[in-house]
């Protein structure tokens, strides 16, 4: 099992130091993985670039990889986005992960990009179809409903291939994934719901022509460690702040408390098909980066 950690947020004064440090100690702990993530204007203005930040883990710390959770590829054009990627596995091939999905959360988001979000799924589907064959460093042109392409080439070619795996929770990502995708990522999910989307995908690859695929079925967990009450407390603060949303809808998805508790809560997701957990940890770093390499080590042992 793969289990990885999102980033603390960076002080002012000194982020390059903070973000060194802060990856050296989850190398040090031997975790897998950071997830990163990926807005252009969440809500207020809130973002950073997934592939950017992907970029500068991969070259700051060679022990870990990235996962991207969720890249709004939709919002970009997939010329300019399989250079960055060929550009980026140049750097550090294997090491790379990217989620995409269509975003949900903020409209505003995806319209002050000049994309009507009532299209924005069909869009991302072209985007995966470009990327995917300029990955292969042939010319590719592509004439669809809202990407149109004419000899265009990327080189040299992605080697391995960059995994691409899709987020989303609607009947659409979940036919996206098993048409387009290398697997599935969930959020907000029951291990009975990830289980069903696990069988659902090699279902759909399979009437799609698609019966090698080599699935990387993930999940995204928001997480808190420390004393039970304790812990939940400063989860729920930190997510109603962020999605203006009450905890309790929440909840159920979200353990807290010791990393035995978050292992036992993540074992049915892994009964269920999930091979890597994005932990996106609320709290004092050290004490995140502890609980979370406590976890890895007894998702790795048998029960």
């Amino acid at each position: 099992m793969k289990v990885g950690t999102s980033l603390p947020t960076l002080p002012a004064d000194d982020p390059l130091g903070a973000w060194t440090a802060a990856l050296r100690a989850r190398a040090d702990a031997k975790l897998d993985h950071v997830m990163v993530g990926d807005h252009v204007s969440f809500h207020v203005g809130f973002g950073m670039d997934g592939l950017t930040s992907a970029a500068m883990v991969l070259a700051a710390e060679p022990r870990l990889s990235v996962e991207i959770g969720i890249y709004l590829l939709a919002l970009r054009h997939p010329v300019p986005t399989a250079r960055q990627l060929a550009t980026i596995s140049e750097l550090a091939p294997g090491r790379l992960t990217v989620g995409v999905g269509v975003g949900g959360e903020d409209r505003h988001e995806i319209e002050i990009c000049e994309i009507d979000p009532v299209t924005r799924g069909a869009r991302l589907d072209e985007c995966m179809r470009v990327v995917r064959e300029l990955s292969t460093g042939e010319k590719v042109t592509f004439h669809g409903t809202h990407i149109n392409v004419t000899d265009a080439q990327i080189l040299p070619a992605i080697q391995p291939a960059i995994p691409l795996i899709v987020g989303g929770r609607s009947a659409a990502a979940v036919r996206r994934a098993g048409v387009l995708g290398d697997g599935w990522i969930g959020i907000w999910t029951s291990p009975s719901r990830f289980a069903r989307v696990v069988d659902e995908t090699a279902e759909i690859a399979a009437e799609s022509g698609r019966g090698d695929v080599s699935w990387k079925h993930a999940m995204q967990v928001w997480c808190a460690f420390g004393e039970p009450d304790v812990a939940r407390d400063r989860l729920a603060r930190s997510m109603e702040k962020l999605y203006r949303v009450p905890f309790e809808k929440f909840e159920p998805y979200s353990p807290s408390g010791s990393p035995a508790d978050v292992a036992e809560f993540l074992w049915p997701y892994v009964d269920a098909g999930c091979r890597s957990f994005n932990l996106l940890t609320v709290g004092p770093d050290a004490a995140s980066v502890d609980g979370a390499a406590e976890v890895r080590s007894l998702l790795n042992t048998c029960r």
